[in-house]
């Protein structure tokens, strides 16, 4: 498909879809930007994070700048096209994983080693954010990378209770990105990598057995209906996160003016990430409590003894990925001290 006619199906998409976002009457915009996601409206990330940081953005650039948000994959395509989109101009800004597109963004991928990041999400974005101003320019150059993030500790949700490796064995479980799944195979499961809107239809049909993601996105898909067991690893660092980029259009961005441009940058980067990282941390605690409070669900967390098995087990998929980014160029135990060292920097504040 050329880039002109993804450009047309967009466009037509965009008629056919209603942003779902409201704002506040703003003098008339001068520029309309879309942003366009995987997630639905009801999301926790569509609703407390994507929107209140549009209506920041609107508000800063003095009712200026409008941005309509397209959830679910409204405008067409797949969520791991979702970078592609913006960066050919198919949409202005996204919200997507690099890890939907494996080994595209090597340097992205130390945050989503397991056992790297914290439990808490606050730690994990802002340490994402300052890794990827020193790591990310040269893998995210054809964007305008806005953010990179990641949430706060994923836990296994299955239909039967989690307490030891050997309660892993044979278990089909869903994988947010390459490297997770990696380490769900080191322990045992059987991984099956798809993006998040597949899970419910892929748990109804047995197709897998569980997913591992973090509270926050467990309303959205109805994962507390449709699995019963969720399996908490206790501490930091936590077994595995996933990271994200909100990505603007290199264009787009370019071409505004510098007014309009700081609206924007005021409300990037570091901004952004704690925005990210505090609704990952308070939404998930809100969800595991409405969880609990209806009853009928089970929850493990497995012990420190465990932990340090899952540990071990998973080492090689570290050593491995270290071996992997060496033929890119990459030093990865560099790269794997950074990260830890700026996970302990944000985990003390």
């Amino acid at each position: 498909m050329t880039v002109s006619r993804r450009r047309f199906l967009a466009a037509s998409g965009a008629v056919l879809a209603a942003p779902a976002i409201a704002r506040p009457a703003f003098a008339q915009a001068q520029v309309t930007l879309k942003l366009h996601h995987f997630l639905p409206p009801v999301s926790n990330g569509h609703r407390r994070m994507l929107a209140p940081w549009a209506s920041a953005v609107e508000k800063d650039s003095g009712g200026r700048i409008k941005i309509d948000i397209f959830p679910s994959m409204q405008l067409g395509g797949t969520p791991p096209q979702l970078y592609d989109q913006a960066r050919d101009g198919v949409v202005d800004i996204v919200w997507t994983l690099p890890g939907s597109t494996a080994g595209r963004f090597p340097s992205t991928e130390v945050f989503e080693l397991p056992f790297i990041g914290a439990r808490r999400g606050i730690v994990n974005a802002r340490a994402s954010q300052e890794y990827a101003s020193t790591h990310l320019a040269k893998e995210t150059g054809d964007i305008k990378l806005l953010c990179y993030w990641s949430h706060d500790h994923g836990l296994i949700h299955a239909n039967k209770a989690v307490k030891t490796m050997d309660d892993l064995k044979g278990l089909k479980l869903r994988s947010p990105h390459r490297l997770a799944g990696e380490a769900l195979k080191a322990l045992g499961a059987t991984a099956i990598p798809m993006p998040i809107p597949q899970v419910p239809e892929s748990l109804a049909q047995r197709v897998i057995d569980g997913a591992v993601v973090p509270w926050e996105v467990v309303p959205a898909i109805k994962l507390d209906e449709l699995v019963k067991f969720h399996t908490e690893i206790p501490g930091s660092p936590t077994f595995y996160t996933a990271s994200f980029f909100l990505a603007m259009n290199k264009a787009k961005y370019d071409g505004l003016p510098a007014d309009l441009k700081a609206a924007i940058d005021k409300n990037s980067g570091m901004a952004f990430a704690d925005l990210a990282g505090n609704m990952w941390d308070t939404a998930g605690a809100e969800v595991l409590e409405r969880v609990k409070k209806r009853g009928g669900n089970t929850f493990t967390t497995i012990t420190e003894e465990e932990k340090a098995k899952w540990i071990k087990a998973t080492q090689p998929v570290i050593d491995g990925w270290v071996s992997q980014v060496k033929d890119r160029g990459l030093d990865g135990r560099k790269l794997i001290e950074e990260a830890r060292a700026l996970v302990a920097k944000y985990d003390k504040a």
